[in-house]
């Protein structure tokens, strides 16, 4: 049985994503068994594109023109695209400053220092099209286990449509906004991580993007009763998020 072509490819990013899937240190061996890694500038040579591939993991948010150029040429050489992590699926930290002019940022970062002009940080979805998202900055190691297992079962992965509140439960952690009174963002935030940070008594920041179809109007309500404004919490899921409006309640 021929195995699936596999590429991986960093766009502007921390390179975060792509380091979770390296720490899979005791599945890595198994893993090479099954696909072929052809592409993966991070990790191997050559780092040129060649032929189709069958998946195409995408980190980072579209920002340079190279990022543009790359983005485009593997989705027109892959079947399946994912935008692997926050920054790739909502433009995450990079994307923090874009209500603001570039000018003005590169002028606080550099100074008069000239340096090229680069572009908007955007989401990967913006500029082709995707055919999956996986969630989380990074994302779980489990769960880019489970996205190869299901490449090499020709399906898409489960998309995660449960808050990090349910990781908790299942966890059965004390409630970090109910009682401790801190500001937790796990009720709108999408979940899959094992309630990661809340286990260590750290509340939830949100970097795993919108849980869909949350009930935002209740939710503010809830934040309020503990003293939180709207304006505060919808300013602190925007880090990662920049331009996701959280429904009616923005």
């Amino acid at each position: 049985m021929k195995r699936p072509r596999l590429a991986i490819a960093g766009l502007s990013g921390c390179s975060g994503c792509q380091l979770a899937l390296l720490n899979c240190e005791a599945e890595l061996s198994l893993l090479l068994e099954q696909v072929e890694c052809q592409f993966f500038p991070l990790a191997i040579s050559p780092v040129e594109l060649t032929g189709r591939y069958d998946l195409a993991l995408v980190e980072g948010c579209c920002t340079s023109r190279h990022d543009t150029f790359l983005l485009r040429e593997l989705r027109k050489r892959s079947s399946r695209l994912i935008a692997l992590g926050t920054c790739a699926a909502w433009g995450g930290v990079a994307a923090m400053g874009n209500d603001r002019p570039r000018s003005r940022l590169r002028r606080q970062v550099y100074g008069n220092q000239p340096i090229p002009a680069d572009g908007v940080p955007r989401p990967v979805s913006t500029v082709v099209t995707v055919d999956a998202t996986v969630h989380g900055c990074p994302p779980e190691p489990a769960e880019l286990l489970a996205l190869l297992a299901d490449l090499l079962h020709d399906t898409l992965p489960l998309q995660r449509s449960f808050p990090v509140c349910c990781d908790c439960r299942m966890r059965e952690n004390l409630c970090l906004l109910q009682e401790r009174g801190m500001l937790c963002l796990g009720l709108l935030t999408a979940g899959g991580c094992d309630a990661r940070c809340p286990s260590l008594g750290v509340p939830c920041e949100g970097c795993r993007g919108p849980v869909p179809e949350a009930n935002v109007t209740e939710a503010l309500t809830i934040y309020r009763q503990k003293g939180f404004d709207a304006p505060t919490v919808l300013g602190r899921l925007r880090r990662f998020c920049p331009e996701w409006q959280y429904g009616s309640g923005a």
